[in-house]
């Protein structure tokens, strides 16, 4: 007859360690250990009852824990006796081991288990329950009382709990219990998706990266065992980056391709992860990765030749004209600056006909023309980016402007007009 143990808050060596039963003729005790390592005594008959001797025993158990000083708790054990009731209700098996599928739905049958008892009557029937059994078999399984079917009445979980021990006691009318233990092995279902853990990332990253710059590095894992754990991991094919598997199911996203921020300044890689189950599960993690300028284009003039033409006898600081350059580069990489290049214009500086505003490229002239005295002149404007280093081009950052002053007529409709030719 199992006991109920005592409860020891204590752990290891100042646990319970043993039970003892006081002196009488008819009982021993049986120390006896769960599979977690806990001790229960059972109490075990050695010699017949008799009622009308002795209708009640009365019995000392006690639980003493492995500490130092040694601590003591105990508890009085009733045992009635009744009449005519001497057969006990006895299992087929003592245990049933059954292998569950973790999807099983609430209602599916585990096991049956069935005890028989010689006696008639009220002292002939059975009923079936648990005993000292753990919270999750509570909340995972129920027992039919009356025949003896184990069923899943709550969520069975693979990742949670693997294998359940289960006891159940028969119990006929007259009190007398046999038990069995039902060892019910879950089996894995593939009921987890993948899952993508992004440990780092590098974005925005430099257009200028080298080849096999790593971009990004994740972890694939599936809670799942066996084929229904087993991943694979793709990304999307035509960009310029390549997936590497690495140690411990982690990836490494690298660059395969040169990359171009003018042409591409983002990307939105997807990243799908496939399980081998049945069916099979999936998930996709979108990986968003900036490209970051670098100076890498050189400012370029809109048109090859500017051509400017002016009246003779302008007015000083008179505007004449513009130039500008663009650059694909952006921020500061794209910021432009005009400036002259030295010349001569009548053996005096170009400086001293022409002035540049160095932000917006407009052309001022400084003095008044004479179309006598100067009938063109070329000028020279250089573009220069704000990237480090700065870039500029031999050809398409620099310009020619000629300008050509147009002679003054008394009788034109349109007197004293001014031409410059820009290239």
């Amino acid at each position: 007859f199992p006991l109920e143990r005592a409860q020891d808050a204590d752990k290891g060596q100042n646990a319970v360690q043993n039970y003892t039963l006081s002196p009488n003729e008819n009982f021993r005790l049986d120390v006896r250990s769960h599979s977690d390592g806990s001790k229960y005594a059972e109490l075990v008959l050695r010699k017949p009852l008799d009622r009308e001797d002795d209708a009640q025993l009365f019995l000392i158990l006690s639980a003493v824990d492995g500490g130092t000083p040694k601590r003591t708790g105990t508890a009085q054990v009733i045992v009635k006796v009744l009449d005519n009731n001497d057969n006990f209700p006895q299992f087929g098996d003592s245990v049933y081991k059954v292998k569950l599928k973790e999807t099983a739905p609430q209602g599916t049958l585990v096991t049956k288990v069935e005890a028989t008892d010689k006696d008639l009557g009220s002292y002939g029937d059975i009923t079936y329950s648990f005993s000292q059994v753990s919270e999750n078999v509570l909340k995972a399984f129920s027992v039919n009382k009356h025949t003896g079917e184990l069923t899943v009445s709550g969520t069975i979980d693979y990742e949670e709990e693997r294998n359940y021990e289960i006891n159940i006691k028969a119990t006929d009318g007259g009190g007398l219990s046999d038990y069995c233990k039902v060892i019910v092995e879950v089996e894995d279902g593939n009921d987890n998706a993948p899952e993508v853990t992004l440990t780092s990332l590098t974005s925005p990253l430099p257009e200028d990266s080298p080849l096999d710059t790593v971009v990004a590095l994740f972890r694939v894992t599936d809670q799942d065992s066996g084929d229904n754990g087993r991943t694979a991991c793709t990304t999307e094919a035509m960009l310029p980056f390549l997936l590497k598997a690495s140690v411990n199911k982690y990836y490494q996203l690298v660059t395969q391709q040169p990359l171009d921020r003018e042409r591409v300044s983002e990307y939105n890689i997807t990243i799908t992860v496939t399980d081998q189950g049945s069916p099979r599960l999936t998930a996709t993690r979108i990986i968003n990765v900036q490209i970051s300028d670098v100076n890498d284009n050189a400012p370029v003039f809109e048109k090859s030749t500017y051509e400017i033409q002016l009246w003779e006898n302008n007015i000083p600081g008179l505007l004449v004209g513009l130039v500008q350059a663009k650059d694909p580069d952006m921020e500061h990489n794209a910021k432009v600056t005009y400036s002259l290049l030295p010349g001569k214009v009548s053996d005096q500086p170009v400086s001293s006909y022409i002035s540049i505003n160095s932000e917006t490229g407009n052309l001022y002239a400084i003095r008044s023309l004479d179309y006598e005295q100067v009938k063109d002149f070329q000028v020279t404007v250089r573009a220069v980016d704000h990237g480090s280093p700065p870039l500029s081009s031999e050809v398409s950052q620099w310009d020619r402007i000629f300008l050509r002053t147009v002679e003054m007529l008394m009788l034109d409709p349109f007197p004293g007009l001014t031409t410059m030719r820009c290239a």
